[in-house]
């Protein structure tokens, strides 16, 4: 992830806070990315850390669809050359959209061309839109261009498709499987008691966290910082809980998966990513523990079945 400064080189930006990379950032930054080859510029996303929701109405963070290096990621991967991460304060939420537009985008930046969805805003009390920006782009040397949106493809109806637990939708407007992230840590080993081992994954605050059930999906490691893998490159079709896991009373909120057919993986202290292909199923309290079992042999069957068939259209 490339923090850019002030330099030399003209560029084509484009702007957004891009949690979750869908398909309609996906046409936004592609879009920039083929202008800045035709011209010759620098290809340059601005997003902003934290979120800036928080700044501006504290305790109201929307639960993030990706972590910012994993936004870095998926930008740079559509060609985008830097994904400069703007700290959003409590200053520039205030700034007004012509103070943006000078400091960010004019000379920092030195754009050449801003490319934005139709229904961008900016600036303090979100005052400024598309024809604001464009009138300020005569005053500092850049043009605009507006993509139009893809209905009804929003950062915010994914986090709803989510929390109902329609990752299979969610699925088909980010483009790719949802993912969330965390460290694998020691849970109550239940899992590996019944035959059935799990990587219980602490994700941090604000995760968007698919509604309880059981669900199919893959699991693999992702090095981050001083947190390396063994098993880098491997993914494994996976059986994933969330939730309080009902036959077992008093447990805390839980993301577990596991790796079908693999009771040899040593995940402690991994940093894991838990990618969502489809829903099995509710959460259902067990009158039995031979009940259960039985009940996760079947999803185990289903997510055999289902990544199969999601790896065969590309996963």
């Amino acid at each position: 992830m490339g923090l850019s400064v002030q330099g030399s080189e003209r560029s084509a930006v484009t702007i957004g806070v891009y949690d979750g990379v869908h398909r309609g950032h996906q046409r936004v930054a592609g879009r920039t990315v083929a202008v800045a080859r035709e011209r010759g510029l620098r290809g340059v996303v601005v997003t902003f850390e934290p979120h800036p929701d928080e700044v501006v109405r504290p305790g109201s963070h929307p639960h993030r669809l990706t972590n910012a290096r994993r936004r870095a990621e998926l930008l740079e991967g559509l060609g985008v050359t830097e994904v400069d991460v703007v700290e959003f304060t409590l200053g520039l939420s205030r700034a007004t959209p012509d103070e943006f537009a000078q400091s960010v985008l004019a000379e920092r930046l030195r754009a050449e061309i801003v490319v934005v969805g139709e229904n961008f805003v900016f600036g303090q009390g979100a005052k400024g839109d598309v024809e604001t920006l464009r009138t300020l782009g005569e005053t500092y040397g850049f043009e605009v261009e507006a993509v139009p949106l893809l209905d009804g493809v929003s950062s915010t109806s994914i986090r709803e498709l989510l929390a109902e637990g329609d990752v299979a939708r969610a699925r088909a407007l980010l483009g790719r499987p949802h993912r969330v992230e965390g460290v694998v840590v020691r849970g109550y080993q239940r899992g590996r008691q019944l035959g059935f081992p799990t990587a219980n994954v602490e994700t941090p605050q604000y995760t968007a966290i698919p509604a309880d059930g059981v669900y199919a999906g893959w699991l693999e490691c992702v090095p981050v910082g001083n947190l390396p893998c063994v098993y880098e490159g491997e993914r494994w079709p996976a059986a994933i809980s969330v939730g309080t896991n009902p036959t077992f009373e008093g447990v805390p909120r839980t993301v577990e998966a596991y790796a079908l057919d693999r009771d040899d993986l040593e995940l402690y202290g991994v940093h894991v990513a838990v990618e969502f292909a489809a829903r099995l199923r509710g959460n259902t309290r067990f009158e039995s523990i031979d009940a259960l079992i039985a009940q996760i042999h079947a999803d185990v069957d289903a997510t055999r079945r289902l990544t199969r068939a999601s790896a065969g259209h590309g996963a």
